[in-house]
């Protein structure tokens, strides 16, 4: 449930379209949004219903009938606009990656400390029912110890050259848009990783087109991750352990079905919570609950800067520098 907390829409792409529907019809406010051309903000307020619409980041970012921000940009500009709104008194929420590299992230992470705000990383798989459910079974013990995470995130994107993703100053490739999301599962199960191993093939428009990482964590468990963005894969995940499994299934890091196996890969149980919508206001209201003092995180802002180090390493092993770095 909402606690109150009125929120502001920073930039009005797709991925802001769906957590502004599932944000209202779960019940939270949305006071305002705001974008770089006032035509955009008019009409994307006058869809949702929104109160008001600002025909900029900075007059978002000062609007008092704000309490927190979600920054919907691409990620090159999540930290400007993340300051921006923390230097207005708002919490943040920002979309994942979080940012281009962990320096970024960590200057977002002081800025927040010193102001005294929240910020969070909008990685909104982290915060879904079937999550909540697996991370249960494993802390309950019951597939044993947990010895291996295998999870990919695949999909048939754009090649147009001209393209965001294909573009290196604009933090193209696969590794930030969906290898974010199986090294973050990865680091949710397993803590994070002691070594990290990779190899990548290019796009002609030098960003990577295909990721392969090898994460040893602890105890000598281990994460094979794969991340490609002209081919279109199962996304299953799974978590192997000494006395059986849990799959996620098809498509893991969306609302789906949780299935147990015991060591002969028996169906022991299935799970899948009822979620309305695309499922990205459980991350509002986990920000929410933040804000208001309840229990920590399961994504602590200290994790994703140190998330964001590990995709630092996968790229310095990939060779992949984004222009200014």
């Amino acid at each position: 449930m909402s606690t109150g907390l009125r929120w502001g829409i920073l930039a009005t792409g797709g991925i802001a379209r769906s957590f502004a529907r599932d944000l209202i019809d779960a019940g939270h406010t949305v006071a305002a949004v705001g974008s770089r051309a006032p035509g955009a903000a008019a009409a994307f307020a006058a869809e949702f219903g929104i109160p008001t619409a600002h025909g900029s980041y900075e007059q978002l970012a000062a609007d008092p009938g704000v309490d927190v921000i979600y920054v919907a940009t691409p990620h090159p500009a999540h930290l400007d606009a993340a300051l921006l709104a923390i230097a207005g008194g708002k919490h943040v929420l920002v979309e994942k990656p979080f940012t281009l590299n962990a320096a970024q992230a960590a200057r977002i992470a002081e800025a927040a400390a010193a102001a005294g705000v929240v910020a969070m990383e909008a990685m909104w798989t982290r915060f879904l029912p079937h999550m909540v459910q697996l991370r249960a079974l494993l802390a309950a013990g019951a597939i044993g110890e947990v010895r291996t995470v295998i999870a990919d995130h695949t999909q048939a994107l754009p090649t147009d050259p001209a393209h965001r993703l294909q573009n290196p100053a604009l933090g193209g490739g696969a590794l930030l848009d969906l290898g974010i999301y199986p090294v973050s599962f990865a680091v949710d199960v397993l803590g994070l990783p002691t070594a990290v191993q990779a190899h990548a093939s290019r796009t002609p428009t030098g960003v990577d087109r295909q990721t392969a990482i090898l994460l040893e964590h602890e105890g000598g468990r281990q994460s094979v991750l794969h991340c490609a963005l002209d081919t279109a894969g199962s996304n299953r995940a799974v978590v192997l352990g000494t006395h059986g499994a849990l799959e996620l299934d098809r498509v893991w890091y969306t609302p789906t079905t949780v299935t147990r196996y015991d060591r002969e890969w028996n169906v022991v149980e299935q799970l899948r919570p009822a979620v309305s919508g695309r499922g990205m206001q459980f991350q509002a209201a986990e920000l929410e609950r933040r804000v208001s003092g309840a229990a920590p995180s399961s994504l602590p802002i200290d994790e994703t800067v140190a998330i964001m180090a590990v995709l630092d390493q996968v790229r310095a092993l990939i060779g992949l520098r984004y222009p200014g770095e």
